[in-house]
Parts: structure tokens; C-alpha cells; sequence
């Protein structure tokens, strides 16, 4: 579609930044490049957080339970008011994808930095989604309908073949979503699904999906504009994954040739267009071994993710969604658009993967964050920072760039060996295991790939007692080689001068 003059221009003076960690922390960045001040909200347990010393205004919310702080859309909403920010940017996680609270900013008189409120409502519900995307014939998973009762489930499971996937019709990040291979865990599975599902969402929905085995899942960047442009930004890989949450991202994808990036691409900005969709979103798919594609569903914000689609596309999507939220055209066109190179992502969590990633609390003491060609950290803490139970366990995201996905990797595995932690346990070593997995290596992943072929217990165990004689050795020799020069008395080299000659500065310089 062509190209418009930028018309209703919103001027936008103030951001406030609706969320905390790492996503504050790079709203904050790109609003400090484009000139404009931001306003940190924060709980309790944040008053010292990064996000709230890099603003440059910060306003106390509540307690550290998310429901007296970053969900109440009210306080949220006053806090902008008395600080004078007349726009809101809500990152990923929290109020992101709530319509309500997108209408309730509008209403306010403030601009959103998002989709439209109904874009959300229709999308944010996973069934809704898949009707409206059926108008422009987007291929889906075959399930059934959300709202059917158990024992219509049941029956459709048989008629749809197991494995199949309970996935909640709210929400996302893996809650109230259950892989059943026989019936006879059925029940089970379902009940469960519902209850985290209504825990999670207030919603207990769910429907059935055909689980495709070894598929991956492959996702979209969106990008939309006021003026009917819509782009797609190219495929991010995202099969490695543990329980439906994903660990490590690239871009491009090693399945992907041009001629089904473009049939995925068109398949995305259809799925966004049935939508009406402005702003930056992500369109996630699955991909089967015979390369058949599916929708899955949209996500109507930015993704944890999307640093590795800034990197092989030079694009700044922070920057492009508040141009966006203005009324501005889009800076990226098709006919400009020419990705380069790999990049990779690694999400460094506070978690212990060899207690089954159990979350891990407390102060961090020790920080050092890699760094170098081709390194990029998107961080929320610093040395002394304190991990909270209250809040997600990332700590930060490690992206690396290269020509090549060989060259990314590599820079992936030096940052990995840089990076130190202490104070909380975290999901480094793992990382490490990964890249130095031959079948990751070559690309051999899908979304079942962790579980299938890693084992952090038995890798501590095998490694722990190479590492453990190794380190004796050399703690040995160290200490030898230590007491061997303090009982050394090396006195200084004589020098012979009886053959030294002096020679002037005019001396040297006629010579």
C-alpha cells in the first residue's frame, strides 16, 4: 500500500513506562535517544531498581504483590497525570495486553503506545483469534471451539488424535496449557489446565489443539501504521523452549528459504489486517517437518525477543511503535527493508537448572556483564540489585550478532564464558550446555528439544567431577609454584658499562 503525508500528528512530551526490569530499563533508552523524558512507576521492593534511577521521574504505586502495584490501571493512570506524561508505554508482561486498561488510557486523554483496545480484546483471546483470521483463509491447527464442556472435550480429543494440546483461550507464557498423549491422563490435564487458567487469567476456557511433533515455532515481527502500511520484519526462531517458556531466540531461521518467508510473511499481515492492527506485534506460528505452517495466535506488544530482530534489521521497534503512536508513517518499507546477518538471544534467568529451574532469590553480589564485538545486554539489575519473588526471574537478555549464525554462536559462547553472577543462581550453565550441543549446532531443534535431549542433574555430575580434579590440580600447582617464588631472592642483573660510550643529542642527530 502507498505511502501517505504524516497527518493527526499526537505530539508526544512525557512517557510513562508501565512496567519494571529490563523492558523499563530499554523503553527508557529509546525514549532518552529520541529527546523525550520518561516517569518510572515502582513498588515497594523497586524503589532502588535500575528502571527507577534511569528515569528521570519515578512514582510510588504500591505494595510488591503486582496486583497493588503494576496492575492497578487506575493508580497507573494517576501517576501520569500528576507528572504530566501524556503517554504511556506498558512493555510486555502486566497490563500489555489488556484491552481495558488500553481503553482507560485513551479515555484519559493520554496516547497509548500499542494496538487499538479492540485489536487486543480480539486477539488476546486465542479462539476470537482464529475466527477472525479465517476470513483471509490463515492456515490453522485443527481443535476445536473455546467454551465446550468436558465431556465434549473428551470426545474431540478421541476424534482429533493424541497427542493434543489444552491450551487456555486467555493469556499466554505457557499458563493453563497441558500436552496429553492418551486419554487416561486426559481428565486429569484438563482439570488442571482450567484452574491455572482461571488463577492466571480469570478465565477457565480452554480448547483442544492437534500437538504437531517436532514442529517449531516460528513467529513473525508486525509492524503497522495509522496509514494502512503493514510490514513484516522477518522470522525469529523460537523452538527452544522449556514447558511452553522460551530460553533462546535467532533470527533468521534455519528452515526458512524466500519462498516460504514470503508465503508466512503475507499469511502475518493478513492475520494482522483482519484485526485492523496499528503498532508493533508478533504473529506465532507452528512449523511441521514438511514445513506446513500454522496460526497460532498474535501478541499484541512488544516480545522479550525482539532485540535479535533490531539487530539483523537495524530497526529500533521502541522507537518505531512511539513514531507510530504519534501518527507517523512507519520508517521501514519493503522496498528498504534488507536483513543482514544472525543474531541470537539468550534469556539469563535467576534460576537454578539443576534444581528443575527452580526461581532463586536474593541479592545479587557480584556482577559482570559481557561485552565486545558483536554483544549486545538488555539488563535490569546491577551489582546489588535484589531478585524479588514477587516478579518474573529475568535477569537480563544476552544477544550476540554475526555474518553468520556460526559466527553469532561463537560470539554467544564467549559472552556466555564472560558473564558472571553471584548472589542467585541462574540459568548460565545451561546456556553453555546448549551451545555446545552438536544437534543445536546444526540446527536439529523443535519445541520439545530441551525436554528430550538435556538433563542438567546428569550433566552437573559428569562434569562436577572432571571440574572438581581439575581444579585441585591446578590449585596445586598454583600453590607450589607460589611458595617456590617467595623463597627465591632474585637480585637485579649486573650490567657491564666499561664499553659505554656517551654520545651527545647532536651526535645522534648527525648520524
Amino acid at each position: 500500500m502507498g505511502r501517505n503525508t504524516d497527518k493527526g500528528i499526537n505530539k508526544i512530551n512525557k512517557v510513562l513506562i508501565a512496567n519494571r526490569g529490563e523492558i523499563a530499563v530499554r523503553v527508557i533508552r529509546a525514549c532518552r535517544d529520541l529527546g523525550i523524558p520518561t516517569v518510572a512507576v515502582y513498588s515497594d521492593v523497586d524503589r532502588t531498581a535500575l528502571h527507577v534511577r534511569y528515569a528521570d521521574q519515578a512514582v510510588h504505586i504500591g505494595a510488591p504483590p503486582p496486583r497493588e502495584s503494576y496492575l492497578r490501571m487506575e493508580k497507573i493512570i494517576e501517576a501520569a497525570k500528576l507528572t504530566g506524561a501524556d503517554a504511556i508505554h506498558p512493555g510486555y508482561g502486566f497490563l500489555s495486553e489488556n484491552a481495558n486498561f488500553a481503553q482507560m488510557v485513551t479515555d484519559a486523554g493520554l496516547t497509548w503506545i500499542g494496538p487499538p483496545p479492540n485489536a487486543i480484546a480480539t486477539m488476546g483471546d486465542k479462539h476470537s483469534a482464529r475466527v477472525a483470521v479465517q476470513k483471509y483463509n490463515v492456515p490453522l491447527v485443527p481443535g476445536t471451539p473455546a467454551g465446550l464442556p468436558d465431556e465434549e472435550l473428551r470426545l474431540a480429543a478421541e476424534k482429533i488424535g493424541f497427542p493434543v494440546l489444552i491450551k487456555a483461550t486467555a493469556g499466554g507464557g505457557g499458563k493453563g496449557m497441558r500436552t496429553v498423549h492418551k486419554m487416561e491422563d486426559f481428565n486429569e490435564a484438563l482439570a488442571t489446565a482450567r484452574r491455572e487458567a482461571e488463577s492466571a487469567f480469570g478465565n477457565g476456557d480452554v480448547y483442544l489443539e492437534k500437538f504437531l511433533t517436532n514442529a517449531r515455532h516460528i513467529e513473525f515481527q508486525i509492524l503497522a501504521d495509522m496509514h494502512g502500511n503493514i510490514v513484516h520484519l522477518g522470522e525469529r526462531e523460537c523452538s527452544i523452549q522449556r514447558r511452553h517458556q522460551k530460553l533462546v531466540e535467532e533470527s533468521p531461521s534455519v528452515i526458512m528459504d524466500e519462498e516460504l518467508r514470503e508465503r508466512m510473511g503475507k499469511m502475518a499481515i493478513d492475520a494482522a489486517r483482519s484485526v485492523g492492527y496499528v503498532n508493533a506485534g508478533t504473529i506465532e506460528c507452528m512449523v511441521d517437518k514438511d514445513k506446513n505452517y500454522y496460526f497460532l495466535e498474535m501478541n499484541t506488544r512488544l516480545q522479550v525477543e525482539h532485540p535479535v530482530t533490531e539487530l539483523v534489521t537495524g530497526i529500533d521497534l521502541v522507537k518505531e511503535q512511539i513514531r507510530i503512536a504519534r501518527g507517523r508513517q512507519m520508517t521501514p518499507t519493503e522496498s528498504v527493508l534488507q536483513p543482514r546477518g544472525w543474531a541470537m538471544e539468550c534469556r539469563i534467568n535467576a534460576e537454578d537448572p539443576y534444581a528443575n529451574f527452580m526461581p532463586s532469590t536474593g541479592k545479587i553480589t557480584t556482577l559482570i556483564t559481557p561485552s565486545g564485538p558483536g554483544v549486545r545486554v538488555d539488563g535490569g539489575v546491577y551489582g546489588g540489585s535484589e531478585i524479588s519473588p514477587y516478579y518474573d526471574s529475568m535477569i537480563a537478555k544476552l544477544i550476540t550478532w554475526g555474518e553468520t549464525r556460526s559466527e553469532a554462536m561463537l560470539r554467544m559462547r564467549r559472552a556466555l564464558a564472560e558473564y558472571t553472577i553471584m548472589g542467585v543462581k541462574h540459568n548460565i550453565p545451561f546456556h553453555i550446555n546448549l551451545f555446545n550441543s552438536f544437534k543445536f549446532i546444526a540446527g536439529q531443534i523443535h519445541t520439545k528439544f530441551v525436554e528430550e535431549n538435556f538433563s542438567m542433574t546428569t550433566y552437573e555430575t559428569e562434569a562436577s567431577e572432571t571440574e572438581y580434579e581439575l581444579a585441585a590440580i591446578a590449585a596445586t600447582l598454583y600453590e607450589h609454584r607460589r611458595r617456590q617464588l617467595a623463597n627465591q631472592v632474585v637480585a637485579p642483573a649486573k650490567r657491564d658499562t666499561s664499553n659505554w660510550k656517551w654520545v651527545s643529542r647532536w651526535e645522534r642527530l648527525q648520524k
